[in-house]
């Protein structure tokens, strides 16, 4: 690939907080992937941004060459935040389903899109697209896709009711199921050991939590009727007719973390999901029956150390069992409006760190903490609290940035990314700096070297699906010669969201990154050479969300990428008063012939 030399800008405050945290370098990824002999894909790769120009626009690769024949792709807007079509794009709602108005009576329009799907239904298409605010929103599109060339453009678009779920929160990325429906997701679950039960308040170091009370306004200002136990959940939705009618589910039998996504294999019972912030877990659940997430017993890995810490590591798996649940269980803890005393004991540790006799010491996301369960209390800590009781349960907790995601049927393995490897997953450090916080009365299972830049990790299963290892794939390596650039341009900085193109030996990885990248961008990383290619950028502050393949929808294939608030991570002085430029983007990379 043929990549421009990068020219530094200087004199904003992002670039000298850039040049303070690009301190050292990483070595090439020491895994040599399989050869295999896959059909043939190369992508003329999009330029690095260079100028202002370039760096307010979406470059993407002009052409893909699939099995020696070329195709025009590029990139395709479907719709922006704020866009009408029918419906407003992005407008919130309350739980009556009114739109939510700012003091000055605008409308409150989320610029923060995140997973897009496409579910074909016949002859029609639609997109569920879900927003990462508080509250959260969802929206059902329908497209219309042009059977001559491929091209796909919105028709109408509606808020989908979230009342009988409580409303929805954070919804970061997703996945499509394989019986075509649409799974979400509800990231940074609130912590319900800092809720008042008599109040509804919430408060963080003794200081209201603005972020949890965002939610406020959902309910009219009643914090009554809130609970933190209703969010942090999968949800599903169903497109059930022609007429765009949806059925939507949250799945409490899966279990309550901070969920990136969620990813459904082929036997359509073994569901793995990801745990985003700081302290997390990795978890697995089994469903009774396939097609139904509603029942399922669910597990934690725990992950062993064997490799070296200076790439990463590599680590053996065993998933430890949390128990079973029914759906129907866990909702009626939730409508017992159950709380976090009645489900721990909880109590301070002692000087050294050890907890007194009966409590177990753990290192979550909140923290260091010394907690009991209260008899007959497992099931509701399994599913209410899972990640604490994963932690109770011997789990690993010490992932940082737990990101995407997916399935290689072609090589039987997962793909992970870590955006950050840092804090938990160091041996008491933060940021290569001497640190106790994050390990103090943990496991300390993972003891390797920080990397801003992150990591994606493989992970083989066995023929029952169950992951058995981890180890680095692809690692990001940091520059310090720019200073709007602390990793490497040439390779990834914080992987995010994968999606994988099957047939094709090649995994899609997309960025969520500040200073690491000054322009977040999309990958193709071909696992037979294991070369990078760039196949898309985004506008200054912005992420790249929701990349997913479709492989085939009548006949031609689509890569979905959704660029979120422009302006939003860096660069806010750069945004041009009234340009409308931060309305975020949902779109898609193609259209490619059918490519199953």
């Amino acid at each position: 690939m043929n990549l421009n030399t990068f020219q530094p800008m200087t004199g904003s405050i992002m670039a000298l907080a850039a040049v303070t945290l690009c301190a050292s370098s990483y070595a090439k990824n020491p895994h040599e992937p399989p050869t295999d002999t896959a059909k043939s894909l190369q992508f003329i790769g999009a330029p690095f941004p260079e100028s202002d120009a370039q760096k307010r626009s979406i470059l993407a690769s002009p052409t893909a060459i699939i099995n020696g024949t070329q195709y025009p792709i590029g990139y395709h807007t479907l719709m922006r935040s704020g866009d009408t079509y029918g419906g407003t794009f992005g407008q919130l709602h309350d739980i009556k389903g009114a739109p939510l108005q700012r003091a000055d009576g605008s409308p409150v329009i989320s610029n923060s899109p995140d997973f897009s799907s496409l579910l074909p239904m016949g002859e029609q298409l639609f997109m569920v697209s879900q927003f990462e605010s508080r509250p959260g929103a969802m929206y059902l599109s329908e497209l219309k896709q042009d059977k001559a060339t491929g091209v796909l453009t919105a028709l109408s678009t509606r808020n989908i009711d979230l009342s009988g779920i409580h409303g929805g929160w954070v919804h970061c990325a997703g996945s499509v199921t394989p019986w075509n429906t649409h799974l979400s997701s509800e990231e940074y679950e609130p912590d319900a050991a800092q809720v008042d039960s008599r109040t509804g308040r919430k408060t963080l170091r003794g200081i209201e939590d603005r972020y949890y009370h965002a939610m406020d306004a959902y309910f009219g200002g009643n914090r009554s009727h809130m609970n933190p136990y209703f969010w942090g959940y999968p949800i599903e939705v169903k497109v059930i007719n022609a007429k765009g009618d949806t059925a939507v589910k949250k799945h409490y039998a899966m279990g309550r973390i901070a969920y990136e996504l969620s990813y459904v294999m082929p036997d359509q019972k073994t569901t793995y999901s990801t745990d985003d912030g700081t302290n997390v877990g990795l978890y697995m659940f089994i469903a009774d029956r396939a097609g139904d997430l509603s029942a399922g017993t669910l597990h934690a890995a725990q992950l062993t150390q064997t490799g070296e810490a200076a790439h990463g590591g590599r680590f053996d798996i065993q998933w430890i069992d949390l128990g079973h649940a029914h759906h129907a269980e866990i909702a009626a803890y939730i409508e017992q409006k159950i709380t976090f005393a009645d489900i721990f004991n909880r109590t301070a540790a002692h000087a050294d760190d050890t907890c007194p006799t009966g409590f177990t010491s753990i290192n979550t996301t909140p923290g260091h903490e010394c907690l009991q369960i209260k008899t007959g209390m497992e099931k509701a800590a399994s599913r209410l609290e899972t990640r604490r009781y994963a932690a109770l349960r011997g789990a690993t907790t010490e992932l940082r940035k737990e990101e995407g995601i997916t399935y290689d049927a072609d090589h039987q393995r997962l793909y992970l990314a870590m955006s950050e490897v840092a804090r938990g997953m160091e041996d008491v450090m933060k940021n290569g700096i001497a640190h106790r916080s994050y390990d103090k009365g943990g496991n300390n299972h993972i003891k390797v070297s920080h990397n801003l830049c992150g990591v994606v990790y493989a992970l083989d299963v066995d023929e029952h699906y169950q992951a058995r290892n981890m180890y680095p794939l692809v690692i990001g390596r940091m520059s310090q010669e720019k200073p709007h650039n602390c990793c490497d341009i040439n390779g990834i900085a914080n992987p995010d969201n994968l999606t994988y193109i099957p047939g094709y030996n090649t995994l899609i990885i997309g960025e969520d990154t500040g200073v690491g990248h000054q322009n977040d961008a999309i990958w193709a990383y071909h696992l037979d050479d294991e070369t990078l290619t760039r196949i898309q950028t985004s506008p200054y502050g912005s992420e790249t969300t929701s990349p997913y393949f479709y492989p085939n929808i009548n006949g031609w294939g689509y890569l979905m990428s959704v660029i979120q608030h422009p302006y939003g991570e860096s660069d806010a002085e750069k945004l041009k008063a009234g340009s409308g430029d931060d309305r975020a983007y949902t779109g898609f990379i193609g259209p490619f012939p059918a490519m199953d």
